[in-house]
């Protein structure tokens, strides 16, 4: 028998994500960037949402993803800004993203819901 862990849902399949790609989901009202990185599936609040920056739209180089807006740079394997934005009224800002935990059953990818909630 089984057993089905509620605080994980699922956002997306493994073949909607090739590597080197990413996806932009909504859980609870919130955008969450997914992004697959060799093969390895890692996920961060969308940051740059409040620009219209969809970080989903931009090249992923490595594991680095590159605001297409403002040019800020995030690390999707922890969420950390290694570059604020590109805008004079901001420079120097850096606001990190959230990592949030992600697991991959079968062809399912599942998003930890609490993680989802406390942003």
């Amino acid at each position: 028998m089984s057993t089905y862990d509620l605080s994980f849902t699922k956002v997306a399949e493994t073949s909607e994500i090739p590597v080197g790609r990413m996806k932009i989901v909504k859980i609870n009202d919130m955008e969450v960037l997914i992004a697959n990185v060799d093969g390895s599936f890692y996920a961060i609040t969308n940051p740059c949402t409040p620009r219209d920056g969809d970080l989903s739209k931009s090249s992923l180089e490595g594991n680095i993803v590159t605001c297409p807006s403002q040019g800020s740079k995030f690390d999707v394997t922890t969420g950390n800004c290694i570059l604020g934005p590109k805008t004079w009224f901001s420079r120097g800002k850096k606001n990190d993203a959230k990592s949030i935990e992600v697991r991959v059953k079968g062809a399912n990818i599942l998003l930890h819901k609490h993680s989802s909630w406390s942003v």
